[in-house]
């Protein structure tokens, strides 16, 4: 059975913050014969408005089973991180932009490799040297995976959930109009006069009407009709209340695999192009997956921001929307991101051979 260790990093020197800040990761490990040969370590990054506990948890809805739990039971080591400012991770003083979320995830991860090697996460863990290193996200984590890859290089391969490096944008049913969202630019503060780039085409779009029925089609979106209807107006419920309206409230999250504010990086993920320079430095095997209905509009044209990248790879999972983990395909999804995870052992080894 597979272990779970909690972890809190200090990461406020690597954010330059002034004041002490911790990253809290969620470690499963597998039973030690169980370990592939390499091993492999995969982090993993949660959506704004979402905890790490997105991974670790059994969701609610028609399957069953944690995704990290599904991949220790086949030999990864599985490493969920809060992002900077969501879950159990505290919102930095004054930080805007992905400098800090992507600087605190490196250090924290870099910490957890550390102690790996040297068997200090779990007592009785053998050290885990020279590993196959993943870094996967969903919608706002895939962002900042892409950011951290080009920056410092830690991933052997990465995997991107449902999040477009050309241009995220939440579906609608057919016949509806399409949802006209803030596009903010990047390092400059979110109440900024210059943050929002595109204010005249959102104020014509939501002229005389709001955009509440375009807002209200994220449901077709996010969630299949095999999610039980009380679990998807619960999950709305919490995206409309933390999320859309980048709430910040005092009280916890309702659910484990929930977070009670939003992450600065959140507001990047609908902007078009917003990681297109990072992207396009991407040397290693990529993949893009996402369901059927989600925020990737054009999945065949993906492979183009990947200029530099050795391999790239596309699975769409039948029957599941944006949020991934709570849908019936699940485990077929969780399938496709093991099978690249075996890809790029693959790979790095016949590399270095």
């Amino acid at each position: 059975m597979a272990r779970h260790v909690e972890l809190r990093i200090d990461v406020g020197g690597a954010v330059a913050s002034g004041e002490p800040l911790h990253l809290a990761a969620t470690v499963v490990l597998p039973e030690p014969d169980a370990l592939g040969t390499p091993p492999v370590v995969c982090f993993a990054k949660p959506s704004g408005g979402y905890s790490r506990g997105y991974f670790t948890h059994a969701l609610p809805g028609p399957a069953s089973g944690a995704q990290a739990d599904f991949h220790a039971a086949r030999g990864w080591i599985f490493v969920a991180v809060d992002n900077l400012g969501g879950g159990d991770s505290p919102v930095p003083a004054g930080q805007s932009g992905l400098a800090a979320p992507v600087a605190a995830a490196q250090a924290a991860e870099s910490e957890i490799l550390l102690r790996l090697a040297n068997g200090l996460v779990a007592p009785g863990y053998p050290p885990i040297s020279q590993p196959v290193v993943l870094g996967i996200g969903q919608s706002t984590g895939g962002l900042l995976a892409i950011v951290q890859q080009a920056r410092h290089r830690l991933y052997d391969g990465i995997g991107l959930l449902g999040f477009s490096a050309i241009h995220s944008q939440p579906p609608t049913p057919p016949g509806e109009s399409p949802i006209v969202s803030a596009w903010f630019a990047r390092d400059t503060p979110g109440d900024g006069p210059d943050a929002m780039i595109n204010a005249e085409a959102l104020a014509e779009a939501t002229a005389g009407a709001p955009q509440d029925r375009a807002w209200a089609a994220l449901t077709w979106g996010f969630h299949y009709d095999d999610v039980p209807a009380e679990i998807i107006e619960q999950d709305m419920a919490h995206y409309e209340r933390i999320v859309l309206s980048r709430n910040r409230p005092e009280s916890a999250a309702a659910h484990p695999y929930e977070s009670s504010t939003t992450p600065e990086a959140a507001r990047y993920v609908l902007t078009p192009g917003v990681v297109a320079t990072e992207a396009a430095a991407i040397t290693v095997p990529v993949l893009s997956a996402m369901g059927a209905r989600d925020m990737v509009l054009d999945p065949l044209g993906e492979a183009r921001a990947f200029r530099s990248a050795p391999s790239f790879d596309l699975f769409v999972c039948p029957r599941l929307g944006h949020m991934h983990n709570f849908g019936g395909t699940r485990a077929l999804f969780w399938e496709r991101i093991h099978r690249f995870g075996e890809w790029v052992a693959a790979f790095k080894a016949g590399k270095a051979g």
